[in-house]
């Protein structure tokens, strides 16, 4: 009887998902990722590379490889997609309109990637608490996700550092999708 009551054992273990986080350099990746684990955003530097973060979450462990996003890196990206089973793209909502060109090519170059287009996509629109944000709705439009995305399973949503609750919300939305997909029965 004390033995059911008190030890129960180890929680079972929670899913872990491998995921790939692209977006132009500044979008915000590394400061996003950083908070979600509860880092200090005192030593926060701009990725020039690649990084691993597991980022826990109740549900699930997500293993993101965040890209850089700088000129000389993006031509490099997909040599990093393999084994990915969902994505994050993180665009700066506020930036210019050369930067924000840039982020839609390389948004529907990864969305047309084969070894990315069947998989979820979370895209965060971030800087939203800046005056120059654009909507969600003005993102959507000028991204031209509806046509582009058709079919595939993909979500966006406006986020900044001042709303974490919002992006672990993004964050939990990406996980359900994930869970939904290993659930599919596989297509031959």
């Amino acid at each position: 009887c004390f033995k059911a009551l008190c030890c129960k054992g180890p929680p079972p273990p929670r899913p872990e998902y491998d995921l790939v986080c692209i977006g132009l350099t500044g979008s915000g990746k590394t400061s996003l990722l950083s908070q979600l684990c509860s880092e200090s955003p005192d030593n926060i530097v701009s990725t020039t590379g690649f990084s691993i973060k597991a980022v826990p979450f109740q549900n699930a462990v997500l293993n993101v490889k965040e890209l850089g996003g700088a000129d000389t890196i993006r031509k490099y990206w997909s040599r990093y997609y393999q084994g990915s089973q969902g994505v994050i793209f993180v665009l700066d909502s506020a930036s210019s309109e050369d930067d924000l060109e840039t982020a839609r090519n390389e948004l529907h170059s990864a969305l047309q990637h084969p070894q990315l287009c069947t998989l979820p996509f979370l895209i965060l629109a971030n800087h939203q608490d800046k005056p120059a944000a654009r909507s969600v709705q003005e993102i959507k439009k000028y991204f031209e996700l509806e046509p582009l995305a058709r079919g595939k399973r993909w979500i966006l949503k406006p986020c900044s550092l001042d709303d974490m609750e919002a992006v672990k919300d993004s964050f939990t939305l990406l996980i359900n999708l994930l869970e939904e997909r290993e659930l599919e029965p596989s297509r031959m």
